[in-house]
């Protein structure tokens, strides 16, 4: 058994769940709303009251967010669920109450306890709540060396409840929404309160706590993230596309297809698939007779539609020269790992031993690598070493790629010794 089995085992023990031994001969309980399933604030009215519940409330703030990806455009939030001591359980309907900002307000200076909080903190500030202090269970649970960091997985192995399945990926925007889907929501924020304490104090005990307020706050405190540049270039299967002239089909298609989507409100990929542009770049069809004999472009798409593609890739077709994009740009920072040993054999030797030296740590402490030090921060690091390879210089370095302090006293003297055994 691992540290963390262990740990989820004691945890278990102290929270009410049966130990590892009784899980074969009794069922492990499937949790229920405490209060029922809360009833779905959708007017100004019942969100005053919401707000004015949970600003005086006592304790953190249990916060979760369903979207509707892969059926709606954008990554918008569809219901807010909040669970607060003194206050109850509430969901909140973003497309009766666009404007929660209020709530938000209420919440200044409270914990706000999410569970893999970078998913949801998007579409949170898009309708005015964003968190002053955060604590994230999934983030935690790394830290503490948990095998298995889903909610349902946390939940069941440290607090010895079962969460209701089936209902992550359903459509979100769907109205009214069923009974089912609310009782799944209600429990996503149900027992994230007990969940944050019992993880604080696992991670208290491992010498990891403050390990996780600098993430925590390195995650509350990062702006938005902003646009993306030339988000076509992301086209699944773009990696096949070689010519400009080629690009450019991709490129068309790709914008085409997110207006379409932007404008109809649902997924891009509902409207045309990737791998469908992607066929089209490299055909380069000269017609519709011709794009329609295309995967993707079969018989159940109107004329209408394979029209609208075609004048796409004529678009393409006829742009001249200096319109054609130019291939991507090369990214900063060091090039792709499987390049160095050609590039530079000692830059790969010293990516080598200090990949070494990092997954032996990590083991170690017991948490992800990718936890420990972001992999991205040690190639750079590799790529162009301080011209002193002596602790002071490392750690400067690291913090300049933005390595939490806790993770710059860790790795530094692992990585200094991984550089000058190599140097």
């Amino acid at each position: 058994m691992t540290d963390a089995q262990e740990t989820a085992a004691d945890l278990r023990t102290t929270t009410g769940g049966g130990p590892p031994d009784d899980v074969d001969k009794a069922p492990i309980p499937l949790l229920e709303p405490r209060e029922g399933i809360p009833p779905v604030v959708a007017d100004d009215q019942a969100l005053a009251r919401v707000v004015a519940a949970f600003a005086a409330g006592t304790g953190p703030v249990a916060v979760d967010a369903e979207r509707a990806s892969g059926y709606r455009y954008g990554q918008r939030a569809y219901l807010v669920q909040l669970r607060r001591e003194g206050a109850g359980s509430a969901l909140v309907d973003p497309v009766g109450c666009p404007d929660l900002s209020t709530l938000g307000d209420a919440l200044t200076g409270t914990e706000w306890i999410l569970h893999a909080a970078t998913q949801d903190l998007p579409c949170l500030r898009e309708i005015g709540m964003t968190p002053t202090s955060l604590f994230d269970t999934e983030l935690a649970g790394r830290l503490a060396g948990f095998p298995r960091v889903g909610l349902g997985a946390m939940v069941e192995g440290v607090l010895g409840y079962v969460l209701e399945k089936g209902h992550s990926a359903v459509d979100w925007s769907t109205r009214p929404l069923p009974e089912p889907w609310l009782r799944y929501a209600a429990l996503d924020v149900e027992l994230l309160v007990d969940l944050r304490d019992a993880l604080e104090k696992e991670l208290d005990r491992q010498g990891k706590l403050e390990w996780a307020h600098q993430e925590f706050e390195a995650i509350a405190s990062a702006p938005p993230a902003p646009p993306r540049k030339d988000p076509w270039r992301r086209t699944s299967g773009m990696h096949k596309v070689r010519r400009r002239r080629q690009m450019a089909v991709v490129r068309e298609l790709w914008e085409a297809r997110d207006r379409i989507a932007q404008r109809r409100d649902v997924s891009p990929g509902k409207v045309l698939g990737d791998a469908a542009i992607v066929e089209a770049a490299l055909a380069l069809p000269a017609n519709a007779t011709a794009l329609s004999a295309l995967p993707g472009f079969g018989q159940r798409m109107g004329r209408r539609q394979l029209e609208q593609w075609m004048a796409a890739v004529d678009r393409a077709r006829t742009l001249p020269e200096s319109e054609l994009p130019q291939p991507g740009a090369t990214p900063a920072g060091p090039p792709p790992p499987r390049a160095w040993a050609d590039k530079d054999p000692a830059a790969a030797a010293r990516l080598s031993a200090a990949r070494a030296a990092v997954s032996a740590l990590a083991e170690g402490l017991n948490l992800p690598q990718e936890n420990l030090i972001a992999p991205d921060t040690v190639r750079r690091l590799c790529w162009e070493p301080p011209q002193r390879l002596e602790p002071e210089a490392v750690s400067e370095a690291l913090a300049g790629y933005g390595a939490r302090p806790w993770q710059v006293e860790q790795v530094t003297p692992a990585l200094v010794e991984a550089l000058t055994a190599t140097a």
